[in-house]
C-alpha cells in the first residue's frame, strides 16, 4: 500500500512539474540578420531544452528587417546591426533601453574555389586585389556600406564600378562567389567562414578593418516579453562565448 501511495505521489508531483513548465513555456519569435545565424542556431537548442520555451526564427538582412519592423511587422526579438536597433528604438518600434549587444563581427574576404588567392595582408594589397579581380561582390548591409565608402577613399570606386555587384539584402555574398557570379567577395566573417564553394582568405587587415556590432532589441508589441528577455540573457551569457567565437564573431 505504501509503495502504491509512493508511486501515485511521484506521478502527481511529476505531472504538477510538467504542468508548471507547460504553463510557463512560450513561443519566442525572433527576426535576425543572417550574420548571426550560426550563433543563434548554435545556441537555441540548449535554450529550448533548459527553458521549455520554443524559438521560431526568421532570417533576413539588416536593412530588410529594419524596413519590415518600421513598416509594422512584429517579432518578440529583433537581432540586427546596433545602429539599426537604435533607429527602431527612436521610432518607438522597440522598447527604450532594451538594446543588448550580442556579437561583434569584422569583414572577411573570399574567392571562388579554384581561383588564385590574392594577398589581403594590408589595405594596399586589398586595393590591388580588387583592381585585379574580374568581378567583386559586397553586401547591401553594414559591411557593404563601409566597403563602398572605403573604395571611394581608396580612389578606385570609378575604376571598379562596372564590375562590382551589390547583393540584395539578405543574399549572401559567398553564394554569389560560389556560383561564379563574382571572383572576389566581401562580407561579415560569420557569413563566409562556413560556406562551400568558396575559399575564405581571412579578415580585412587591421588598417582597414571595420567592426559591426549586432544587437538585440525587444519589440514594444512582444507577445512573450519575459521569454524573449530570457533568450537574450542566454545569448549573452559567458557560456555562449565559445559558440560565438566558433562562428568567427566575438561576444558583444
Amino acid at each position: 500500500m505504501k509503495s502504491l501511495l509512493s508511486s501515485v505521489t511521484t506521478v502527481v508531483v511529476t505531472m504538477m512539474v510538467i504542468g508548471s513548465i507547460t504553463a510557463q513555456a512560450a513561443e519566442v519569435n525572433v527576426i535576425a540578420a543572417a550574420a548571426v545565424k550560426e550563433v543563434v542556431l548554435g545556441l537555441i537548442p540548449a535554450f529550448e531544452k533548459s527553458s521549455g520555451h520554443k524559438v521560431t526564427t526568421i532570417w533576413a538582412g539588416t536593412e530588410a528587417i529594419t524596413k519590415r519592423i518600421s513598416g509594422g511587422e512584429v517579432a518578440d526579438i529583433v537581432l540586427i546591426a546596433a545602429p539599426n536597433i537604435d533607429k527602431l528604438i527612436s521610432e518607438g518600434r522597440l522598447v527604450a533601453g532594451s538594446r543588448v549587444d550580442v556579437a561583434r563581427s569584422g569583414i572577411g574576404v573570399a574567392v571562388r574555389a579554384g581561383l588564385p588567392k590574392p594577398d589581403i595582408s594590408s589595405g594596399d594589397a586589398v586595393k590591388q586585389a580588387v583592381l585585379a579581380a574580374k568581378s567583386v561582390a559586397y553586401s547591401s548591409g553594414p559591411s557593404g556600406f563601409y566597403l563602398a565608402d572605403l573604395f571611394k577613399k581608396m580612389g578606385i570606386a570609378d575604376q571598379i564600378k562596372d564590375k562590382v555587384k551589390q547583393t540584395p539584402s539578405g543574399v549572401q555574398v559567398g553564394e554569389i562567389v560560389g556560383r561564379g557570379e563574382a571572383d572576389l567577395g566581401f562580407q561579415q566573417v560569420s557569413e563566409l567562414l562556413h560556406l562551400k564553394g568558396i575559399h575564405y582568405l581571412g579578415p580585412l587587415s587591421a588598417d582597414i578593418q571595420h567592426i559591426t556590432v549586432f544587437s538585440a532589441g525587444l519589440h514594444t508589441a512582444a507577445t512573450a516579453p519575459e521569454a524573449a528577455r530570457a533568450l537574450v540573457k542566454f545569448l549573452t551569457a559567458p557560456e555562449a562565448a565559445p559558440i560565438i567565437r566558433k562562428t568567427g564573431m566575438e561576444p558583444g
